[in-house]
């Protein structure tokens, strides 16, 4: 099974919606059933078992369903409707797990599940994504034990190189393919194998799990494929493609919330557009997963390499300025540097004391997305974005977590009755995105295995021309990512066309060479006809 410009996920929890008296998967299921069929056509459901913590990412059995979401059966019945990405959180489990619970006792065969580690083992080089300690120690039945938890004292990190641990999860993955799954997204992959003395991320011996789970999925679920969560540098990330055809056929473009984020900040493209020009896919059968937003915010390290640390600097700072929270990493020195900015996406763009229902300020927001959207890979659209949400601080207040921000769930009533209210924010964000997912679904040039190339039109201008994988469809697409109006001069016929389709606007272009006006944050996707 592979992906094509009809494709498009939502990323949503379980109980994103709730009503009174009703399992939470069926509320999410009715309304996406009634709101977004044939807007986009899958969803990834963030973690839906049983868990401890970490708003379901420490979970206590990979089986089972937590309480109130409902049943198997509600997720098969979501999936009649949508393609299905399931959560494989398998580089740790819960403390409250019954794995765990059988290691403490000491019980076979649990007792090599998990990562013990003597004291006084030097673990200097070991890379850290929080502050929290490395090790937490664990009363069992045989003594005291230092366990490793890259996460928290609640995530325990399991013990591959235990056969045994390896083969229930094979048999985990299988079994969410029996349950419908489409895609599977590996959490927090890049950290699964750990060897002292090493940064313990991104390890050979990790690649050779994620080809062997591909393998394995090849020959018994091939319709199931394998998306990796990485948040890390990109070429450390896109290593997760293996040769193209091995490991992930698709891996989240983490570059691109941060860098999207710069260039609307300073209304400059530069940055964005170096980038971009060196994007390069190891195959014409993987393709990258394009997002802004999620439920763990906005990452920065990403950016490093790509942007400046003074830039990174800068972006934290207005992104603070915006009422944004940041969450730190623990450096190799012992040092503290920023690891992700936890913001709602249309706040993290928003004009410091700005109206946000201000047009301008929607057609900034639009415009990321219209960027998004457009580039080579299948869209990720966080529910929170697809509607118009702003940060939830009383949850950070309430939880005592910076992530809480952009993770509130939503009264259905409510959320229906905003939507249905003519110019209201969420209606006006929802509609005008809905519109570019329905245009993209009908161009073979956004094909995800399509071709991208880069153009420069000045550094207020995003422009990019999409082929089709048979080179029969064009779009130029052209983003003016400032606050001020841009005239670009075309020449169709440098770009393959006499003539030209405004897909947005309907706007046909009957000269070869002419001038386009962009104000502020328009951007024009234009079909070019031979």
């Amino acid at each position: 099974m592979g992906v094509d410009q009809r494709d498009a996920i939502l990323i949503a929890y379980p109980d994103q919606v709730r009503q009174a008296g009703e399992a939470t998967l069926q509320t999410l299921r009715r309304f996406c059933r009634r709101h977004l069929s044939g807007v986009l056509n899958a969803i990834h459901l963030l973690p839906f078992y049983p868990f401890s913590s970490d708003d379901g990412f420490s979970v206590i059995d990979y089986r089972g369903i937590a309480p109130g979401l409902g049943g198997w059966e509600d997720i098969r019945s979501l999936g009649t409707s949508f393609l299905l990405m399931f959560d494989a959180v398998i580089n740790h489990i819960s403390a409250e797990s019954a794995w765990f619970q059988a290691y403490l006792q000491d019980e076979h065969p649990y007792r090599d599940f998990f990562i013990e580690v003597e004291p006084g083992t030097d673990l200097s080089l070991v890379a850290r994504p929080r502050t929290l300690p490395l090790l937490t120690p664990f009363t069992t039945h045989s003594g005291v034990k230092l366990v490793w938890t890259t996460f928290s004292p609640d995530q325990i990190d399991l013990n591959y190189r235990n056969p045994a641990v390896l083969l229930e999860i094979v048999d985990l993955l299988l079994f969410y393919a029996q349950q419908g799954a489409n895609f599977i997204r590996l959490d927090a992959i890049a950290y699964l194998w750990k060897e002292p003395g090493t940064a313990c991320i991104h390890l050979s011996q990790t690649h050779q799990v994620i080809q062997l789970f591909r393998a394995i999925l090849n020959e018994i679920a091939p319709h199931v494929q394998l998306i990796t969560e990485t948040n890390v540098p990109h070429l450390d990330n896109i290593a997760y493609f293996g040769d193209g055809e091995n490991e992930a056929q698709l891996v989240y473009n983490f570059a691109l919330p941060p860098l999207i984020l710069h260039t609307l900040h300073i209304g400059d493209a530069r940055a964005l557009t170096r980038w971009t020009s060196g994007l390069r896919l190891p195959s014409n059968r993987i393709t990258f997963f394009n997002f802004l937003a999620s439920h763990d915010g906005v990452g920065v390290n990403p950016a490093r390499g790509i942007l400046s640390e003074a830039e990174i600097e800068q972006l934290v700072q207005r992104v603070q300025e915006r009422g944004g929270l940041v969450s730190y990493k623990t450096n190799p020195d012992g040092s503290h540097s920023p690891y992700e900015l936890n913001v709602d996406y249309f706040d993290a763009l928003l004009d410091p004391g700005a109206d946000p229902a201000a047009e301008l300020q929607v057609e900034r927001f639009i415009a990321a997305h219209a960027i998004m959207f457009s580039m080579v890979g299948v869209p990720g659209i966080y529910f929170h974005s697809l509607f118009g949400s702003r940060g939830w601080l009383e949850g950070v207040r309430q939880s005592g977590h910076n992530r809480a921000i952009n993770r509130q769930k939503l009264d259905l009533g409510e959320l229906e009755s905003q939507l249905a209210a003519v110019g209201s924010l969420r209606s006006r964000v929802f509609q005008r995105l809905a519109r570019l997912l329905a245009i993209r679904a009908g161009q073979a040039a956004f094909h995800p295995y399509g071709e991208q190339r880069v153009l420069e039109f000045g550094r207020a201008i995003y422009a990019h021309l999409r082929i089709s994988p048979d080179g029969l469809e064009k779009v130029l697409c052209l983003h003016n990512v400032s606050r001020r109006d841009q005239h670009v001069e075309l020449d169709l016929a440098s770009l393959g066309g006499s003539s030209a389709l405004e897909l947005v606007s309907g706007e046909g272009i009957s000269q070869e060479r002419t001038t386009v006006h962009l104000r502020p944050y328009q951007f024009y996707w234009t079909l070019l006809n031979g």
